[in-house]
């Protein structure tokens, strides 16, 4: 991770040197995928241009299953689904998106049973789809488990807390500049230059950064639909058996009943209080909560704050074309994750610490 870090910050000083703007929307989904494709496929898994392809058919996808459907009204009419062509483009980006991942899979099975034949012990530098398929060996899972669960389970929206967290910052220079402060100081007192995952737990104020990012931008303003295997009545809602539940994460960090000015982004609200992200406190609940809580929390988040931690320390940021801050554009995009519905485009200004 540190590598793609190192990489980002290279290919951004670069790009300062030309003195123009930069779309840092484009630059975090190329980070995205360097990412995943390293983390979760393994960087010999496939050729790169089709690990590209998979991340990017996957936002598609994101994208289609999120926007709104005259057939999510009527779900029983096969008529208005023939109509309306939404439900053969899904099945066409499924298609496409279940091709690679077969590849990706069958590459990494290939190369078990090659080991296992031979004897040989198994690489210790394993990605998280050599992982998975182990669980996939396991026959005490007690559910199913797909090819298809396996990659699926691998893919995140980091990437998306960190555009708008910068964004957040932008907006409020205040903000930037604590957070900037924090960050260049403690790598100031360690005599390096870079910041890496040793020094994460030391930027408490960053950490509230990103916590007031998830309780505005949940990455998942939806969460995942759950279903209720037996009838329950809670606070007087009756909810039937087999019903479909979808709770508003984004909706439930705004509610003015629980939290003060819910619409300004103030990362200082979070001093002094438990709550958090975790899944503990139904008044924040971004990754969902309890055994159904999404998995990737600490692998998403500590990514997040280590990306964002480097940008800090690096760079100053200006707004692109004379924007001023207050005027930001911070218009949202729907769809199953949360992302900003225009690019953020910013000027990068390297930054050279000066002894006092």
């Amino acid at each position: 991770m540190e590598q793609e870090v190192s990489k980002l910050v290279a290919q951004t000083r670069a790009a300062a040197a030309a003195a123009g703007p930069i779309n840092l929307s484009v630059v975090l989904f190329d980070l995205g995928s360097c990412v995943n494709s390293r983390v979760v496929l393994g960087m010999s898994a496939v050729r790169q241009e089709q690990v590209g392809l998979f991340f990017s058919l996957t936002k598609q996808l994101m994208k289609a299953l999120g926007g709104f459907s005259l057939v999510d009204m009527f779900p029983s009419s096969d008529l208005l689904r023939r109509l309306t062509g939404a439900h053969a483009e899904l099945k066409k980006l499924h298609a496409a998106v279940d091709a690679i991942l077969e590849t990706i899979i069958s590459d990494h099975e290939a190369k078990r049973s090659s080991a296992a034949m031979n004897d040989e012990e198994e690489e210790e530098d394993q990605d998280l789809v050599d992982f998975l398929l182990n669980l996939k060996e396991n026959k005490d899972l007690g559910f199913p488990f797909t090819n298809v669960d396996i990659l699926m389970a691998g893919t995140n929206t980091w990437n998306a807390v960190i555009e708008w967290a910068l964004s957040e910052m932008l907006k409020n220079p205040r903000i930037m500049k604590k957070a900037q402060d924090e960050v260049r100081q403690l790598v100031f007192n360690g005599k390096g230059d870079i910041v890496d995952e040793a020094c994460i737990n030391q930027l408490h104020y960053l950490q509230l950064v990103v916590t007031e990012t998830l309780r505005l931008h949940p990455s998942g303003p939806l969460n995942v639909p759950r279903e209720n295997q037996e009838t329950v009545v809670i606070q007087g809602y009756r909810i039937p058996a087999k019903t479909k539940v979808i709770f508003n994460s984004w909706a439930i960090g705004r509610d003015p009943n629980h939290w003060t000015d819910p619409e300004t982004f103030y990362p200082e609200r979070f001093l002094n209080t438990c709550t958090d992200y975790k899944g503990l406190h139904f008044q924040f609940i971004p990754f969902g909560a309890g055994r159904r809580m999404c998995p990737g929390v600490h692998y998403g988040t500590t990514i997040a704050k280590l990306v964002l931690a480097n940008l800090l320390y690096h760079f100053d940021w200006e707004l692109a074309n004379g924007v001023k801050p207050q005027d930001l554009d911070m218009e949202e995009r729907l769809g199953l994750d949360l992302r900003r519905k225009n690019d953020l485009v910013i000027i990068p200004i390297p930054y050279h610490h000066q002894a006092a």
